[in-house]
């Protein structure tokens, strides 16, 4: 390989745009002093000694840097708080009339859920004697941010179920949930805030006088066939096994028949057990057809 390195006495002969170039680059020259004879040295005048330039001092920082707080502990967990719950039948909501019951329950701050809610979901539909009552389990994010029970894909097949059996929504049904405030990240709900909602779901129903209640999905089961006086042995079986029965809710009227079916929800994650859920729907119409 050649040495294409320049000399650097060949750098004396750069020209002024060449040296431009290099400032701008940021780079400094530095040229060796050319040899110079002894004797010449010797005539030469001694050259005044040149003090280098002082360094200029850094200027001071406009504004003190703040200093680091230190680290806080974590603080404590807050203790749990317990949750009030109104015994079933208590009668504080029996002299609420509809308008009343949905304002109590909007601005209900009985139970830790309200804290985390955007809505309260009371419900959606005919309120003016229904024939169906269909009841769900507690509202998703997207019904606490509508304020309106199943909005989602569970919801669209809801509405598509309803259509199957020559119903819509909002004609001669009405739709609500056991549960009126989300839980959080869409947990199962706690027995507590199940009991604590309960009055309204039982005030709901003797104000609106279904013909029918479907109650579709586990909490929503338990809690209809709580109202319905149906021991707690019986109501704790599986989803699958309270299947196929016809039980009643005893209302000031008479009894309204339950029938229980799977939540849309768990259809779309089970397309398999829609077969079972058409069937509890034609159970549920059948009755539609009997003397009370």
């Amino acid at each position: 390989m050649s040495d294409t390195t320049t000399p650097l006495t060949q750098g004396l002969q750069l020209d002024e745009r060449q040296r431009a170039m290099l400032a701008e680059m940021g780079v400094r020259l530095w040229w060796p002093e050319p040899e110079v004879p002894a004797e010449v040295k010797a005539d030469a005048p001694a050259r005044p000694a040149v003090a280098a330039p002082a360094r200029a001092a850094a200027p001071a920082p406009a504004t003190a840097p703040l200093p680091r707080a230190a680290p806080s502990e974590r603080p404590a967990p807050p203790a749990p708080r317990t949750v009030p719950v109104v015994p079933l039948g208590d009668g504080a909501l029996t002299d609420l009339d509809w308008p009343a019951l949905q304002d109590h329950m909007k601005a209900c701050t009985a139970c830790p859920l309200s804290q985390g809610r955007c809505n309260v979901v009371p419900g959606v539909g005919d309120a003016q004697r229904p024939d169906w009552l269909v009841v769900g389990e507690a509202p998703g994010e997207q019904e606490d941010r509508q304020g309106e029970p199943f909005v989602g894909a569970a919801g669209q097949l809801l509405d598509k179920m309803l259509l199957a059996m020559g119903l819509a929504r909002g004609e001669r049904v009405y739709i609500t949930n056991v549960i009126k405030c989300r839980p959080p990240h869409n947990r199962n709900p706690e027995p507590a805030e199940v009991a604590q909602c309960a009055p309204f779901l039982q005030r709901q129903i003797e104000l609106l006088q279904p013909r029918i209640v479907l109650a579709v999905g586990r909490f929503a089961a338990q809690s209809v066939l709580a109202l319905a006086g149906v021991d707690e042995a019986t109501r704790g079986q599986p989803l699958g096994k309270l299947r196929g029965q016809v039980f009643r809710l005893p209302t000031a009227q008479g009894s309204v028949p339950v029938v229980v079916s799977y939540h849309p929800a768990y259809l779309l994650r089970s397309p398999a057990e829609k077969g079972k859920a058409w069937a509890d729907l034609c159970l549920a119409m059948a009755q539609l057809d009997r003397p009370a």
